[in-house]
């Protein structure tokens, strides 16, 4: 298995993302990577590490997922890898729940989010976001 912390979706993605939409609620598991030190887009001087940084976009962003009817189920640091390898374990995790797709994708498109996403940007190595849908990988068996 080949891993690859990104920060943005590309454009497959983001159509493969909108095609499966089923409208039922999606929760997305955030496997955040931060930088040592933050750096902005736009060349600003800053002392924020990139936890900080994300931590801003993170204050921010809690009341435009409420807006869109999503709610932030959990989110904490990434202390220990007790099954599998990787070279480097991610810094934090987060469980963002949106009552569908459609939602997530009119929460990200506002010009709102722009606006605090230049933190999330700054303060972030890369990241795997993964989508997850209620329920069983399979019917049980029957007992």
């Amino acid at each position: 298995m080949n891993l690859k912390n990104k920060l943005l979706p590309n454009k497959e993605q983001i159509k493969a993302f909108v095609k499966e939409d089923l409208g039922t609620p999606v929760h997305m598991v955030n496997l955040l990577k931060f930088k040592d030190k933050a750096e902005y887009e736009d060349g600003r001087e800053t002392d924020l590490t990139g936890q900080e940084a994300y931590a801003i976009y993170s204050a921010e962003i809690k009341g435009h997922i409420e807006k869109v009817g999503g709610q932030i189920i959990f989110e904490g640091q990434a202390s220990q890898l007790l099954v599998g390898e990787v070279d480097d374990l991610w810094d934090m995790i987060a469980i963002v729940m949106y009552p569908d797709v459609q939602a997530m994708m009119k929460m990200t498109s506002a010009r709102a989010y722009d606006d605090i996403a230049i933190h999330r940007i700054a303060g972030l190595e890369g990241q795997l976001n993964i989508k997850t849908l209620e329920g069983p990988l399979a019917p049980l068996p029957k007992v």
